[in-house]
């Protein structure tokens, strides 16, 4: 599960799921739900929410990033959370609120939705 998490990129479970009964038939979704849970746990996957369904998983290993989610078309960008660092350290300082910029995604329209808007 863990390699199909990283070969995906960002995944549902539903689509690791599809990518692990490839070479495992008999796996459920129950089973994959699980795993991903444990390997959160253990730090080698984490998960945001993309949308109103099921989260999204991807791999500890990458650089920290914030998700640019499409309104429109569903499309999923990345940028470095280093572009919220300030918003995070005023947070942190003004609230006392820590900010866990992995978990951030940003809605709006991507470059190409946007042109006719």
């Amino acid at each position: 599960m863990l390699e199909a998490v990283y070969g995906l990129g960002h995944a549902t479970p539903d689509q690791v799921h599809l990518e692990v009964a490839k070479t495992a038939a008999g796996v459920n979704i129950t089973t994959v739900y699980r795993t991903l849970e444990l390997l959160e746990k253990l730090g080698l996957v984490t998960h945001a929410h993309l949308s109103h369904g099921a989260p999204t998983y991807h791999a500890v290993g990458e650089q920290q990033h914030v998700h640019l989610v499409c309104r429109n078309c569903g499309h999923v960008g990345e940028v470095s959370s280093d572009l919220l660092n300030p918003l995070a350290a005023t947070l942190e300082r003004e609230n006392s609120f820590l900010v866990d910029l992995g978990h951030v995604a940003l809605f709006g329209l991507c470059e190409e939705c946007g042109v006719d808007a």
